[in-house]
């Protein structure tokens, strides 16, 4: 077996040691329940609240502002059903856009089946949403806007300060999903004005299974999930503490070497993208090629199939993904590149590779290696690509 490079950390990364050493001793030692009045749910209660204030602090908030939830999905379904069903005297109308997570676009399509009104606006071949479209998308009755900071597809940054803005101007409340960027980024949710925030541990070399939503005080909210009160009766279920505890080591990890860590990224980065484009013709760079992720890189190729890229790659120990690893297994072209405007046979050719904390310059000379003799391999044995030749 050739040795194993992981380039899909999009989709999860794997639990950095020291946070893997944390848990350990909270798995094995901190087993109350925090809502216990003797020692030991003291004791779990005490952790919970540290990680909350090391959390709090990462993004700028208050204490109570962070609910922890047991994964992005839930923090965006509670986003906006609960957003939604608080104020729906208010109104029934909520703005999103065509490329946010599934989660995201299936809570919009089930509130729709509830009497919602959902507009989604578009982007540009970047996958730039331009905040005038979303000026353009307001109506007496929205209230709430819910944008992604980062595409997990793409990697393209969106500019969520400036529909922020908009949003306060008009009494809108702001969502926006961060599980990519955040701990990749620097994010503070009141210099953004941001009202809800989204973020996923698994993203960011913590533990699955833990994740959070930002709910700025005084937000008209309701919650999920009724029970004994937990999270300060925003999501009642018993507290998973050493997840938690995990997800705020990551989080106080990252926040000290982000920007070590995204200098050395981008360069990587850089030269899998310019070794890709020079030494593969006819391959082109999806998203934009400047307000994009530092570890995303996501490039179309003519005349081949996604999956056999990946099947390929992964014969060669080499692990990567078309798109959306939530989504991967689906036949269905992406709706990301889609809203790009690209064709069906270019959305099917496309390949993400996403880097991490511990990639290195070797594994990116491998897979400019061994990646273009995988293309024209496929490529000549593709009828289509011969038509694309010839034509």
């Amino acid at each position: 077996m050739k040795k194993k490079i992981y380039l899909d950390y999009a989709a999860s990364t794997p639990i950095d040691p020291r946070v893997l050493k944390l848990m350990s001793v909270q798995l094995k030692n901190n087993f109350g329940n925090s809502s216990s009045l003797h020692w030991y749910g003291q004791q779990a209660q005490q952790v919970l609240e540290e990680s909350r204030k090391t959390v709090a602090k990462a993004l700028g908030a208050q204490l109570e502002e962070i609910i922890f939830t047991s994964s992005a999905t839930e923090s965006n379904n509670t986003a906006l059903k609960g957003i939604a069903f608080a104020n729906k005297d208010k109104g029934r109308h909520i703005i999103t856009s065509l490329i946010e997570h599934d989660c995201i676009l299936n809570s919009a399509k089930w509130l729709e089946k509830q009497g919602w009104k959902i507009t989604k606006v578009g982007v540009d071949k970047y996958g730039l949403i331009d905040p005038v479209e979303v000026v353009k998308a307001v109506r007496k009755d929205t209230i709430l806007v819910s944008i992604m900071h980062a595409n997990n597809e793409i990697g393209t940054i969106e500019p969520i300060e400036e529909i922020s803005k908009i949003c306060r101007v008009k009494n809108i409340y702001f969502h926006t999903d961060a599980a990519q960027s955040f701990g990749k980024i620097p994010i503070d949710v009141n210099k953004m004005k941001i009202d809800l925030l989204t973020a996923s541990s698994h993203k960011m070399y913590g533990p699955k299974g833990a994740a959070l939503l930002y709910i700025r005080k005084g937000t008209k909210i309701e919650p999920l999930l009724h029970g004994g009160g937990h999270e300060f009766d925003w999501r009642s279920s018993t507290v998973n503490i050493p997840a938690i505890a995990g997800f705020a080591q990551a989080v106080s990890i990252c926040q000290k070497e982000m920007r070590k860590e995204a200098e050395k990224t981008i360069i990587l980065r850089n030269k899998l993208i310019k070794g890709i484009l020079k030494k593969i013709p006819n391959s082109f760079l999806n998203g934009h090629p400047q307000k994009r992720l530092s570890n995303n890189v996501n490039i179309r190729f003519s005349g081949v199939e996604g999956e056999a890229i990946i099947m390929h790659l992964n014969a060669n120990g080499i692990a990567a993904s078309t798109g959306s690893a939530c989504s991967s297994q689906s036949l269905q072209p992406s709706h990301v590149l889609k809203a790009l405007g690209l064709k069906p046979g270019e959305i099917h050719g496309s390949l993400r590779l996403s880097l991490g904390r511990w990639t290195t310059e070797e594994e990116i000379n491998f897979v400019l290696e061994i990646l273009p003799k995988i293309i024209k391999n496929l490529r000549e044995i593709s009828p289509f690509y011969v038509h694309q030749k010839s034509s």
